[in-house]
C-alpha cells in the first residue's frame, strides 16, 4: 500500500528560504505533524559547500567566488561543493528513512534510480559508478549529470538532488564539482543538443518518485510562477504547525 505524501513543486525558491523550510519541515516530520513530503524547485546560482569540502576543491578562495557574484553556503549535507542555478532541477525529500529504506545507502540508490528513469523518458543512459553517488552519462569515466548530498536527522532525510536540465555549465569550471578530481559535468539540454522543458521534466521526477518510493501525492502544490524570498508565504502548507515562520527566516551568511 502507497504511503501519502505531499509534493510541493516551484519555479523557483532562493536558497536560505528553502534551507531554512527544510530544517523546519523536518522538525514538523519527527512531530507528526506532516507528511513525508517531496520539494522539487530551482534556485538563483548559488555554491554550496558539504561536509566534506576542502580549500582545494574552490581553488582555495570563497571570496573568489563571492567576488564573482556568486552566493556561497556552507551546509550540512554529505559530500563537498556544488553549483545549483536555474535550468537544474533539485529535490529535497524529507521522508522518515526506515519507512521506505533499510538505511542511507539503499537511500542513496532509490534516489539515483529516480533520476536514471526520469533520464530514459527523454532517451538517455544514466549510470551508477562504484563509491560515487549521482549519476552519470556517457563512455567511461563519463559526465556528471546529477549530483546528491544528502543529511539525515533523527531518521528523517533533508538535502537530496540536483539534476542538470538547461543549466549553465560555465560555473562548474570555477570548482572542483563534488570533490572529484576531473569529474566533467554535463546537462539534459547538451547531450540532445536541444531545449528541454524543465517544467515537464520536474513533473516527471515527480510521478518517478512516487513510483520508485511507493508514494501516492494526496497534495500537489504547485506553486508554478511564485518566487519565494524570505519573509514569503513560500512554502507554508496545510499541517505544518508553528514552525512555518521558522522557515522563512534566512539563514547566516
Amino acid at each position: 500500500m502507497a504511503h501519502p505524501g505531499t509534493l510541493l513543486s516551484y519555479d523557483h525558491l532562493e536558497y536560505t528560504t528553502a534551507w531554512k523550510l527544510q530544517q523546519a519541515m523536518v522538525e514538523d516530520r519527527l512531530a507528526g505533524r506532516r507528511p513525508d513530503t517531496l520539494l522539487l524547485l530551482e534556485h538563483e546560482p548559488v555554491f554550496t559547500i558539504g561536509r566534506t569540502g576542502q580549500d582545494a576543491h574552490w581553488h582555495g578562495s570563497e571570496a573568489a567566488l563571492r567576488g564573482r557574484g556568486y552566493a556561497v553556503h556552507r551546509v550540512e549535507r554529505g559530500g563537498s561543493v556544488t553549483f545549483h542555478g536555474p535550468g537544474q532541477i533539485v529535490g529535497y525529500p524529507i521522508l522518515r528513512l526506515d519507512s521506505f529504506c533499510s538505511g542511507p545507502r539503499t537511500y542513496m540508490r532509490k534516489l539515483e534510480e529516480v533520476l536514471i528513469r526520469t533520464l530514459a523518458e527523454w532517451g538517455l543512459e544514466g549510470r551508477r559508478l562504484d563509491k560515487r553517488t549521482g549519476v552519470w552519462v556517457g563512455p567511461e569515466p563519463g559526465a556528471k549529470i546529477a549530483a546528491m548530498g544528502v543529511r539525515i536527522i533523527r531518521g528523517v532525510t533533508m538535502h537530496g538532488f540536483a539534476l542538470n536540465v538547461t543549466v549553465d555549465l560555465a560555473p562548474f569550471a570555477h570548482i572542483v564539482p563534488c570533490g572529484i578530481a576531473g569529474c566533467q559535468v554535463t546537462s539534459m539540454a547538451a547531450l540532445l543538443g536541444r531545449p528541454v522543458d524543465r517544467q515537464q521534466v520536474r513533473r516527471r521526477i515527480g510521478d518517478v518518485f512516487a513510483e520508485v518510493f511507493g508514494l501516492h501525492w494526496t497534495d500537489r502544490l504547485d506553486r508554478s510562477g511564485e518566487v519565494g524570498r524570505p519573509g514569503s508565504m513560500a512554502g507554508r502548507l496545510p499541517g505544518q504547525g508553528g514552525s512555518a515562520r521558522a522557515a522563512l527566516t534566512p539563514a547566516a551568511g
